[in-house]
């Protein structure tokens, strides 16, 4: 038997050296995901762990590849842990339809695709074909708390109280 969702998920958290079971903080006046019709959006997710943002800095000058892709990768995990939250059970999840990631750059830096892969990676592990979605990958000036990656994510569920 192949392994479930949510034991994919426990193990890239343990392989990641992250626990994703606390609350997930947000920093204003939002809510960090929304239910529409059969549709989850989830907000734009940093790479933070309890109170620590756990990469920093622009992609490409003080943040190697390897770092930034684990940044997505905590990132797609928090959105991750908010849709099992939103949804109960992450095999409510129906489908990932959108993925947009925004990847603080240095001037020069043009893999924002390959950062991004760090996430899509994790989605198609946790979910399967269900993760395959499209996406958009950015690079910018700034990020909010010096965040090297954020992403948010949009997804459909099966199984919506109406």
């Amino acid at each position: 038997m192949s392994e479930t969702r949510a034991a994919a998920f426990e193990r890239i958290a343990a392989e990641l050296g992250y626990d994703f079971s606390g609350e997930m903080k947000i920093g204003g006046n939002y809510v960090p995901f929304l239910i529409e019709g059969n549709q989850v959006h989830v907000s734009g997710q940093i790479p933070r762990v309890g109170d620590e943002i756990v990469v920093i800095g622009r992609a490409g000058s003080e943040v190697s590849m390897a770092d930034a892709q684990l940044a997505a990768k905590v990132c797609v995990m928090r959105a991750l842990a908010l849709l099992r939250q939103a949804l109960g059970d992450l095999d409510r999840v129906r489908r990932v339809l959108q993925l947009n990631v925004f990847v603080q750059s240095a001037e020069h830096f043009i893999q924002l695709s390959e950062v991004a892969d760090g996430a899509s990676a994790v989605l198609y592990e946790v979910l399967g074909a269900a993760g395959v979605h499209t996406r958009t990958s950015v690079g910018v000036y700034q990020l909010p708390k010096n965040a090297t990656v954020e992403l948010n994510l949009l997804a459909v569920a099966h199984d919506l109280p109406g």
